[in-house]
């Protein structure tokens, strides 16, 4: 395969020129000016003029449901939103049914993502089922294949245990990521404590839900010297903290949403719950802040939290509907529409964002263009406009949905081969 005259960008080499690429046996081979091709091969030519090359997007926080929940998503359906989205590595989070947290857990998923068109991994969970009282086998399972370790969707309220297993992960020089909202102070999950909960007559979640469980847990890493990351962080004060731990010394990185950088809360007015995520979207100056934490460096990782649920399950009354969106097919048009087109970075620190960082945060293969390397590919044409009236996920649950968006991906290659084609 042979992709002509694109604008490749590469983060890592700093590369944003015309080029054109070589690809054979999954490897990239050739990166250079006007390639020849060989008008009697039957090699494939994708012409890429007036378009971007970009590394393949790295989404190191999806659910897939799989198993247990399938009815919202699986292992196909998500892989499919991601291919069409421009991913070409996913990390799937652990709170599945069962919940994915022994060696055979890990096999099992394994075995069942070896053939999707693109590589979707595993975390571990943090403790047995959840249940935040005994801690896994770290060791036993980092080495089945585990790229992290997370109870995402439970927080973790037992600090003598997590400071235990930040000294394991430590010793494994494995990340573990935190969902931080205290349950102890919220009423109503997914909806922001502030004016707009009080017009809806629901005190819902205080902004201290989370910062108060982010000011815990940088400590313990300051203490322990274990890498952690902040999931999906919600809050300007959150911000503060990591950037606060950053100069401390902590080893700890922090991801956001595309929903959390372009939504405030009173996105649930219009949207009802098909806005209601935990953490729940914040004010306005807490949007910006995000915004200048990632101008800034403080936040290095733009995850989906890709988080399905079905339309009935949606269409409940908005405490008892089910926090989250989807996010794969939208993520990138969100987050160029938000922070690149209004200047707030180039596209180059996008990428960097969406995929050569969190590639690099977690270990993962990915996030670069350059030669030796699998061809992990998008294809994306900035100047088209389009619409999603009808999501390749199994659920449809997203603000987003009949929206124009610009940016759109073309094509996504996986291991050199096209995975999905507009």
């Amino acid at each position: 395969m042979i992709i002509k005259n694109g604008r490749v960008i590469d983060p890592i080499s700093k590369t944003d020129d015309i080029l054109d690429i070589k690809v054979a046996k999954e490897k990239i081979v050739a990166i250079e000016k006007d390639i020849f091709v060989d008008k009697d091969s039957d090699e494939k030519v994708i012409d890429a003029t007036g378009k971007v090359v970009v590394p393949g997007l790295v989404d190191v926080h999806v659910h897939f449901r799989d198993p247990g929940a399938t009815y919202k998503e699986n292992l196909k359906t998500g892989s499919k939103a991601a291919v069409a989205g421009g991913f070409t590595t996913v990390v799937q989070m652990a709170n599945t049914i069962p919940k994915i947290d022994s060696k055979e857990k890990i096999d099992d998923h394994y075995k069942r993502a070896k053939d999707l068109p693109l590589k979707v991994f595993t975390v571990s969970a943090l403790t047995k089922n959840f249940g935040d009282l005994e801690i896994v086998d770290m060791e036993k399972n980092y080495k089945a294949g585990a790229v992290a370790f997370t109870d995402d969707g439970i927080p973790n309220r037992n600090s003598k245990l997590i400071l235990e297993a930040m000294e394991r992960a430590k010793k494994l020089d494995a990340i573990i990521s935190f969902h931080e909202e205290d349950p102890n102070l919220i009423s109503e999950n997914g909806i922001n404590h502030s004016e707009i909960s009080e017009k809806l007559n629901i005190y819902g979640s205080p902004s201290v839900a989370e910062t108060s469980f982010i000011a815990r847990d940088i400590a313990m890493a300051i203490y322990s010297g274990a890498k952690i990351s902040i999931q999906h962080i919600s809050t300007g004060m959150g911000v503060e903290l990591v950037k606060f731990a950053k100069k401390m010394g902590a080893n700890v990185f922090a991801e956001v949403t595309p929903h959390h950088l372009s939504l405030n809360d009173k996105a649930l007015l219009e949207y009802k719950a098909l806005a209601k995520m935990n953490p729940p979207l914040r004010s306005e100056n807490d949007r910006l802040r995000i915004i200048e934490g990632i101008k800034e460096g403080t936040i290095e990782i733009i995850a989906t939290d890709h988080a399905p649920h079905s339309v009935e399950e949606k269409l409940l009354p908005i405490t008892k509907a089910p926090s989250g969106i989807i996010g794969l097919e939208t993520s990138f048009s969100i987050c160029y529409e938000n922070l690149v087109l209004k200047e707030n970075i180039s596209l180059m620190k996008l990428i960097e964002l969406m995929s050569t960082n969190p590639a690099k945060v977690y270990g993962l293969d990915g996030g670069e263009i350059a030669l030796g390397k699998n061809c992990d590919i998008a294809i994306i044409d900035l100047e088209s406009e389009y619409k999603i009236n009808k999501f390749k996920s199994k659920s449809s649950n997203s603000p987003f949905k009949d929206k124009v968006l610009r940016g759109e991906i073309l094509y996504t290659i996986s291991d050199g081969k096209v995975v999905y084609k507009k």
